[in-house]
């Protein structure tokens, strides 16, 4: 019997190419591993093996011969370890026969029965009639009809556990690796539903299922490195041309790379409460459908490949770029070269204590250069020593902060699966195309606006595209639209959905709110504070409930996570033409670039994005108006002003505004006019949230250690301007700043 191993390898080194270096690091790895440590192949066999990974070796060395030579070696020695097997597997049933021939002592036939073996083609068997000896009495019947076998089905827990010498650092590592693997796969799995033709992108996920085989197989985690082969093999037929990239292909396909998912979170969880590997829920009936694929497709009719599916996924960076990148195969190192540059993991925990300890570090450092012992007269070498080092702190500061950006490609690919899948159940034709993918965030960042990503991108397909039908009878095409872009506009990051569907009805909102008691009959209300009111708590305007959306929840969701790391979303849609959905998020919430202002002996820190102009107003430009109250004309336009001093009950403060400063904060209709009495100049700090003790204050989002050491609060403009709109300038229970 030939190993699979050696079968895998037979198979794999006829489709590789001397420049394909990562799938030939990944079968020495493989020959490697087979000639250590396969106890039932005989030692000729795994000697064969071991000089095909030399060959292999010497090619990612950069050694030898040329590499197509080395490769043509290595590919002898692989046929030569199978040739062997094969002679080992016949030399072992040989002996099997004689042993049972023996029994009978019937020596002639033990030639006869050879011979045939040798020559491939087992003679028919015939009844060989019972002879007395001294043991008991053998008789040799006909052998039963070939009975195909059944596979085995594990039980729920039946995942294996994990090796007792295996290196749980590089466990972690292969887990980590294979999941951006498994990304990367699913990228190119909708990439090849909407171009089935796309070799490169079957390849890419042929590697991607093989590197996860092969180390799984290294780390001894047999039944993951099973399920990852009978996965690969599907790939396999498809790039063979075996079999059409068809719907239930793509189906299978999917749910093989979920599966190879959830079961990277079962080993992950098995090292740390050291049980049994959980089988993911799906494994058993996915594994049927796999061994069985032809008796599945033949109940079903082929389709033939469509030139868009249901749900096409497409990347505009794609269509004017090269195609999905290669993956890079998991390795026993966590350096690994990629595109001519040096990477190396790090765990978040270590990533976030460096940034708070040079953030520290800069606090530090402006506290020194403000001691007036620095800046005392004549302390000119002194001040010039503290300067430079204060640049250098703030390269520093910028070459941490850039360690935790991350591009948001990751984060769209997933929403590329979720318009899919929601579009096939719902019916409807879908184009989704991605924008400024590699626009970076704090990686804080991009975790707290993938739920409501989800949310508002489910929202979009499921109540804003409309159904083929609907949209032909509108004039509009069958396949509807769905763009996710985000890009840099400042000290900002835009994420922007914009949908061509039916748009938002404002006056069907605007009556479920009245009906809610959301809003007053007879309150006026822009279409901007109408939009908004998407965001109660339960609110929907679904005629029906699905397993999908209509249910009110998740949009209080969206905006309660976005303003909570300070962003702002605001909505503009357009009655049967579309909406588009708007984020405005900050870089990072790390630090911030903002004006410190004084309010009687208070410090109060504004984020230098939110900040239009700043004037002293005169004093015909003040009015008060019902029901806004105070408000300031400015260019012909009306804003509410906002008084700290009474906000935040703060004594001592400038109360004449002509003797004042007044700051244009926000946007569009949100703008408002804060108060305060001094502006005393642009300050970078590092911004620290409030903790428990303090709790929430409205309109503050977090605090900062001054360069004398006094703690400045962060004015959150969005909440504060919320606030204010609200008709409650002056929230009860608010605490004076410290």
């Amino acid at each position: 019997m030939i190993p699979a191993a050696l079968n895998d390898a037979a198979f794999i080194i006829m489709q590789l190419e001397p420049s394909e270096l990562e799938d030939i690091k990944a079968l020495r790895d493989t020959l490697r591993h087979f000639a250590v440590f396969d106890a039932e192949a005989s030692p000729q066999v795994r000697a064969h093996a071991q000089q095909a990974a030399t060959q292999l070796n010497l090619i990612l060395l950069g050694a030898g011969d040329e590499p197509a030579a080395l490769l043509a070696s290595a590919s002898q020695a692989i046929a030569a370890a199978v040739k062997a097997a094969e002679e080992a597997g016949r030399g072992a049933v040989r002996a099997t026969l004689t042993d049972l021939v023996a029994i009978v002592r019937d020596e002639s036939d033990v030639e006869a029965l050879a011979e045939a073996m040798d020559a491939g083609v087992p003679p028919a068997p015939t009844p060989v009639p019972a002879r007395p000896t001294d043991r008991a009495a053998v008789a040799v019947a006909p052998a039963p009809a070939p009975v195909t076998p059944v596979p085995h089905v594990p039980a729920a827990r039946d995942g294996g556990t994990i090796p007792d010498d295996a290196d749980l650092s590089l466990l972690a590592d292969f887990i980590a690796e294979s999941r951006e693997s498994m990304t990367g796969a699913e990228a190119a799995l909708l990439a090849l539903e909407a171009n089935p033709a796309d070799s490169e992108a079957v390849n890419t996920v042929f590697r991607a299922f093989h590197t996860v085989k092969g180390t799984a197989a290294f780390m001894g985690l047999d039944r993951l490195a099973e399920f990852a082969h009978h996965a690969e093999s599907l790939l396999s037929r498809v790039r063979d041309r075996e079999l059409d990239y068809t719907q239930p292909v793509a189906d299978l396909s999917l749910r093989s790379n979920d599966v190879l998912g959830e079961f990277l979170d079962a080993v992950e969880k098995s090292v740390q409460t050291h049980e049994v590997i959980t089988l993911p829920s799906d494994y058993a009936a996915l594994m049927h459908d796999l061994l069985h694929v032809d008796a599945m497709l033949a109940g079903v009719a082929p389709a033939a490949p469509a030139p868009a599916s249901p749900a096409a996924a497409v990347t505009r960076a794609a269509v004017t770029t090269a195609p999905v990148g290669r993956v890079v195969e998991p390795s026993a190192r966590t350096v690994a070269r990629a595109d001519s540059d040096l990477s190396v993991r790090v765990r978040t925990d270590r990533l976030d204590r460096l940034i708070d300890m040079v953030g520290e570090l800069v606090i530090a450092q402006s506290m020194i250069a403000a001691d007036p012992a620095v800046t005392a007269v004549g302390q000119h070498d002194l001040v010039k020593k503290v300067s430079h080092a204060g640049k250098i702190m703030r390269e520093l500061q910028d070459l941490s902060m850039s360690m935790r950006m991350v591009p948001l490609k990751p984060t769209f690919q997933k929403l590329t699966r979720l318009v899919r899948d929601v579009a096939l159940k719902a019916g409807k034709v879908v184009e989704f195309i991605t924008d400024g993918e590699e626009t970076e965030l704090d990686r804080n960042m991009v975790d707290a606006i993938a739920d409501p990503l989800v949310h508002m991108v489910r929202n979009a397909v499921d109540h804003g595209v409309e159904g083929p039908a609907d949209r032909e009878r509108s004039g509009k095409p069958r396949a509807g639209r769905v763009t996710l872009s985000a890009f840099q506009q400042g000290g900002s990051v835009i994420v922007e959905l914009r949908d061509d569907g039916r748009g938002l009805n404002r006056d069907r909102i605007l009556a479920k709110a009245i009906e809610k008691g959301l809003v007053s009959p007879s309150q006026s209300l822009t279409d901007s504070e109408i939009n908004a009111l998407i965001f109660a708590a339960g609110f929907s305007t679904a005629e029906q409930l699905t397993d999908i959306s209509g249910r009110g929840v998740g949009m209080d969701v969206v905006r309660r996570n976005i303003e909570s790391i300070r962003g702002r979303i605001d909505i503009q849609s357009v009655l049967g033409r579309g909406t588009t959905f708007q984020i405005r998020l900050p870089l990072t919430l790390a630090v911030t670039d903002g004006m410190l202002v004084r309010v009687g002996d208070e410090r109060y820190i504004v984020p230098l994005t939110s900040i239009a102009l700043s004037f002293r107003p005169e004093r015909e430009m003040m009015s008060t108006i019902p029901p806004h109250g105070e408000v300031v004309m400015l260019r012909g336009e009306v804003m509410p002003v906002v008084r700290l001093h009474q906000l935040f009950g703060i004594p001592g403060a400038v109360r004449d505004p002509s003797a004042a400063i007044l700051m244009i904060v926000g946007e569009g209709e949100h703008r408002v006019a804060l108060l305060v009495d001094q502006l005393l100049g642009q300050q970078q700090v590092v911004a620290k949230a409030l903790g428990d003790g303090v709790g929430e204050i409205p309109g503050i989002s977090g605090g900062a250690i001054l360069s004398d050491g006094r703690v400045g609060l962060i004015i959150d403009v969005a909440r504060m301007s919320a606030l204010v709109r609200s008709g409650d300038p002056r929230p009860r229970g608010v605490p004076v700043a410290a």
